[in-house]
């Protein structure tokens, strides 16, 4: 099989939501059609310990929440799909968005019952801005909802993104019968398990007369003539451009509606694309093999205390044991340790290709947002996001004699990107988050992961500005009870302040001082 080939059987997405809206039971679900598990271990199972196969990490079992991301990849229908499953709780928003830079479509699942929420919104325009083509799985409709012509309508008037109904629920809750494929022209039914090839009268055949409920069959009928009054039309190009999203309707829990998300989503999405690099764009199709590394994940074996760098693959053809550059430093090395991911399993790789994702064995040469590629011609691809924290802690060793511990512990997480880690001039560690929950999974992964309990005092500030100088000597006498003066994990100087106003104040009066909000994660400063 010739390398484009390879490269068209590709498929590469997230999954997208608010918390408990059914993004890893969906998840769960693909693999289990996919081969990739035997057993699907339900949200509502975990109390019996029987876990999500993406919930790999000891808390997550325990809190019945994802807490980081999960790269999974399986074939299905000589597809090899790799999704990328996300924490849905906005404390861990940062992983989520960086994930999202690294897939080439999205599948977001919605809540019947609750609609378009918060997070969702947020995770949406993040996808939004890169022109991710999105699929829409409105989850749960074997439990009482809201009507499914308002949940698309909701589609466009929050998100502002226009859908096109694929398939459609036929009735909700304990009335809930069945979903009708309008592509395929077939009526699927929950309880009977039958599946029901229409004519060209389509929901108004005499088929369906005597099997559906007369209420659900008239309100069906009623939706199909609308929407093929006054819908949005079906249009793939459109769909892959990120400007009309294709909504299915189910249920991940009781697997309904999943294979037919699952074929209608292999046959519309994009194989991997071109991606921007800050010279150019790269192409999957070129020879010359690039990537980037997106995450890096410390004891995913903590027997082994190993730490693995997952790398997006973008161009060309990797195979173990080649030698690739590092764009940051120029550096050559040889990728002779390389896994294919199955949440934290794993199994040696001998080659890839571009769309898929692998982790490559890190000693610390790697940090998230790297570029990697064969030959000395240095590219990188676009920066990371990152973003300002508003909580601060400071933490330390309960026990002085596990300092060792302590120290491994915050520099493998730091570099992690989990949570932000900044230094004072006294070495004393701060830690940033974006929400609470991030300061309890560090907690616990340095007790359960590095033995080492620790001391954490929460600190009066809420906003961090990147200083873009480095004469940070300079800054030490801004420093007072409303300002203190930090090091990012890359020894950048960091800013924080007890409020905006704060802010503003500094502002106003050292107005020659540049401060930003963000800096990405290899930024360099320079004068």
């Amino acid at each position: 099989m010739t390398n484009k080939e390879q490269i068209n059987k590709r498929r590469i997405f997230g999954i997208i939501s608010h918390p408990d809206a059914g993004k890893t039971t969906l998840t769960e679900k693909l693999l289990l059609h996919g081969g990739a598990i035997r057993e699907a271990g339900s949200v509502r199972a975990r109390k019996n310990s029987k876990y999500a196969k993406s919930d790999w990490m000891e808390i997550e079992k325990q809190r019945g929440i994802s807490v980081t991301s999960s790269v999974m990849q399986f074939e299905y229908n000589d597809k090899v799909i790799s999704i990328m499953d996300t924490p849905g709780h906005n404390d861990f928003g940062e992983d989520t968005y960086r994930i999202l830079t690294s897939v080439d479509s999205a599948v977001m699942v919605i809540d019947a019952a609750k609609g378009i929420e918060a997070q969702t919104k947020k995770l949406f325009q993040v996808c939004s801005m890169r022109g991710i083509p999105i699929f829409t799985f409105i989850n749960k409709l074997d439990r009482h909802g809201m009507d499914p012509l308002d949940l698309t309508q909701e589609l466009e008037d929050v998100l502002g993104l226009p859908s096109v109904a694929v398939t459609w629920p036929i009735g909700a809750g304990k009335e809930f019968e069945g979903v009708y494929d309008r592509l395929n022209n077939t009526v699927y039914l929950f309880r009977k398990k039958l599946e029901i090839k229409l004519d060209d009268d389509g929901v108004h055949s005499t088929k369906l007369d005597g099997i559906l409920n007369p209420g659900n069959l008239e309100v069906l009928r009623d939706a199909m003539d609308l929407l093929d009054g006054a819908g949005n039309e079906f249009n793939i190009e459109e769909i892959k451009k990120g400007k009309l999203s294709p909504v299915f309707f189910g249920s991940a829990l009781a697997d309904f509606g999943v294979t037919e998300f699952l074929n209608h989503f292999l046959s519309m999405s994009p194989p991997p694309t071109t991606r921007k690099t800050t010279t150019g764009v790269v192409t999957p199709t070129d020879d010359v093999f690039t990537g980037f590394i997106f995450k890096i994940q410390a004891n995913m074996n903590p027997n082994h205390r190993d730490r693995l760098a997952f790398m997006r693959i973008c161009s060309g053809t990797f195979t173990r044991g080649m030698n690739v550059t590092l764009a940051r430093t120029g550096k050559q090395m040889k990728l002779s340790q390389s896994t294919h991911l199955m949440a934290n399993e794993r199994e040696t790789v001998d080659i890839a290709y571009a769309g898929d994702v692998i982790g490559i064995y890190d000693t610390g040469n790697f940090q998230i947002g790297d570029t990697l590629m064969e030959g000395k011609e240095i590219i990188n691809f676009e920066p990371l996001p990152t973003f300002p924290p508003e909580l601060f802690s400071r933490v330390s060793a309960k026990n002085s004699l596990k300092g060792k511990n302590f120290q491994k512990g915050v520099e493998q997480l730091a570099q992690e990107g989990a949570i932000q880690v900044y230094k004072n001039q006294y070495n004393e560690v701060i830690l940033g988050a974006v929400g609470v929950l991030q300061f309890e999974v560090f907690e616990y992964r340095l007790v359960n992961e590095y033995n080492t309990e620790i001391r954490m005092e929460n600190i009066d500030f809420t906003v961090a500005r990147w200083v873009k100088t480095k004469d940070s000597d300079s800054l030490k006498k801004y420093q007072n009870s409303r300002c203190m003066l930090v090091f990012d994990h890359y020894e950048r100087p960091v800013l924080l302040f007890t409020n905006q106003y704060a802010l503003r104040s500094f502002q106003d009066r050292y107005e020659d001082i540049e401060l930003v909000e963000a800096l990405n994660v290899n930024d360099v400063i320079v004068e």
